[in-house]
């Protein structure tokens, strides 16, 4: 279908912006605050608290999205997107609020640490040592240890299957349900019929693409690593049900619906739902999407089914 109107008159306003590519990281990462950040009053939860907590190399900032007093809730522990180079906690709080109150569970988001600064792996393990502090301190701050889920968007989507992948390789944490939109799960060469077909003019390009990931991945890197794309992972059975959205007009369309795809080939359940007429980013842009705010609850709708599927530790 063609694209959105809401969607097509985001990107005429966004004409004649200079190209990410040509940017510093500093000029994108303020970009991006300035385009995502919060407008507006912010959706209410019940309490907002920022944590530190100790990381494999240094503290990790969380913040912690409590939608109602009834412990202990289940908890989604939530990746930000932006490549692995931009974005953190301000970016992304609309979206965790939506889905704190939409799934009526606890939303954990990670604030890792980014590239350049810190290329991969830097990032991910933040995420999975944030993931395993989630598993271990849960009932200190009300939240339910036998009902964690991960999840994220974009560059956070990979993340969140990475944690996945690791938790089932390492011995936990035990995870109930994997929410990914518009995943980035594998190297932008060769290429996709989706990359050909929305490369170019749909917000994220296939240029954009590779200044990300040149920024993101470290000098010497394996293309066949499953934590680093997931897709690439030989063996994607054991892992817990799953969400995929995709969009579209994205050129990581076709990536993220072939890991669901395979997803389900290994035996995992998995609900693959693309939005049509919408490109990357449609989840932060939600506040500006009517298909972006239907899309975020119907999230949180499949994700509070998950959690009432599975038991509680009381």
């Amino acid at each position: 279908m063609p694209l959105d109107p809401q969607a097509r008159a985001l990107m005429d306003a966004t004409e004649g912006l200079p190209p990410v590519e040509t940017l510093s990281v500093q000029e994108v990462r303020a970009r991006f605050l300035q385009a995502f950040g919060r407008r507006g009053e912010p959706e209410s939860v019940l309490r907002v608290e920022n944590r530190s907590i100790p990381g494999p190399d240094t503290e990790i900032p969380l913040r912690i999205y409590t939608p109602r007093n009834e412990p202990p809730l289940p908890i989604l522990v939530f990746f930000h997107g932006g490549g692995g180079v931009v974005g953190n906690l301000e970016t992304h709080d609309a979206v965790c609020r939506t889905l704190a109150k939409g799934a009526q569970c606890m939303v954990v988001s990670v604030d890792y640490r980014l590239a350049p600064e810190h290329k991969y792996p830097a990032g991910l393990n933040d995420c999975f040592s944030a993931t395993r502090w989630v598993y271990e301190n849960a009932l200190s701050f009300d939240g339910d240890p036998q009902r964690i889920a991960v999840g994220g968007d974009s560059a956070g989507g990979s993340l969140a299957a990475a944690v996945a992948l690791l938790a089932r390789d390492r011995g936990g944490p035990e995870l109930v349900y994997q929410l990914m939109f518009y995943p980035m799960t594998d190297y932008y060469l060769p290429g996709t019929p989706s990359y050909e077909e929305n490369g170019s003019g749909y917000f994220l390009t296939t240029t954009a693409v590779k200044w990300f990931l040149d920024h993101y991945l470290p000098k010497e890197f394996d293309r066949d690593d499953p934590y680093l794309f997931p897709l690439r992972c030989r063996d994607l059975s054991g892992l817990p049900p799953a969400l995929v959205m995709t969009a579209e007009y994205d050129p990581l369309r076709d990536e993220g619906e072939r890991y669901a795809m395979r997803l389900r080939e290994a035996g995992v359940w998995v609900h693959l739902q693309r939005i049509d007429g919408m490109m990357h980013g449609f989840t932060v842009l939600a506040g500006r999407l009517d298909k972006g705010k239907h899309a975020l609850k119907d999230a949180a709708a499949h994700l509070r089914a998950a959690f009432l599927a599975c038991p509680t530790i009381l």
